[in-house]
């Protein structure tokens, strides 16, 4: 190819090629944090599928045991869902970095642009790095995670608590008899049974609402930055 139409293809950067290199380590490094923590969030999951899975094991091991293991791990659960939400913000802001610079430095020298050098994406990314924020409020964070993963583990514990209730030790004949099963020591059953119906509802509508939000906050969005 001829230099002058391989020039118009590929147009001289305005960045020099020593920045570009150390904004191509920025970029692996970004990545590389991005991925990290990503591991992490998965370790935390894997946390509340165990803690589920062992739950059940004690719950349906015979016809006498309690359902209690199947309360506590829902609780449990929870605990784990607000630990994987601190996580998901660290995630969020190294993947929010990465995905600037795929948008505004890489993509445009694909497509045989100039990347502005003194813009916007430059200046995002100075600020950010010089003064860390999230981008990503612990609420939004834990409805993404609880729609994402949680949502399937808390209606397997609710599915098994209530089917745990219905069979064991025999199948069921009246409501009177459930309330009975689900008592614990001196909380009747029925405020039991109330507190899981609440506990269930409230995680559906915290879902509900954070992706309301969600959907609302990518609507007013600027820049790449904020779309992680």
């Amino acid at each position: 190819m001829p230099q002058k139409d391989q020039e118009e293809l590929w147009p001289k950067q305005d960045i020099e090629s020593g920045t570009l290199t150390a904004l191509a380590h920025l970029y692996r490094a970004e990545v590389f944090r991005s991925t990290h923590w990503r591991t992490r969030l998965d370790n935390t999951t894997n946390w509340a599928v165990v803690t589920t899975g062992i739950a059940l094991s004690a719950t349906f091991s015979n016809i006498d045991a309690s359902p209690l293991p199947m309360v506590l791990v829902g609780l449990l659960v929870t605990v784990f869902l607000i630990f994987e939400a601190r996580r998901y913000r660290y995630y969020n802001m190294f993947r929010a970095r990465a995905r600037l610079m795929e948008t505004d430095i890489y993509a445009p020298i694909l497509y045989g642009r100039k990347v502005p050098w003194n813009s916007e994406w430059s200046r995002m990314l100075a600020d950010d790095y010089e003064m860390p924020h999230y981008h990503i409020s612990l609420a939004r964070a834990a409805g993404r995670r609880l729609r994402s993963n949680y949502s399937w583990i808390l209606a397997i514990q609710a599915v098994a608590y209530y089917g745990k209730i219905a069979i064991h030790p025999e199948p069921l004949v009246n409501l009177s008899e459930a309330f009975s099963r689900a008592a614990i020591g001196p909380i009747p059953g029925e405020l039991v049974m109330l507190a899981g119906i609440v506990f269930h509802l409230s995680w559906v509508i915290f879902a509900i609402v954070t992706l309301r939000l969600d959907k609302a906050y990518r609507e007013q969005r600027k820049s790449p930055m904020q779309a992680i």
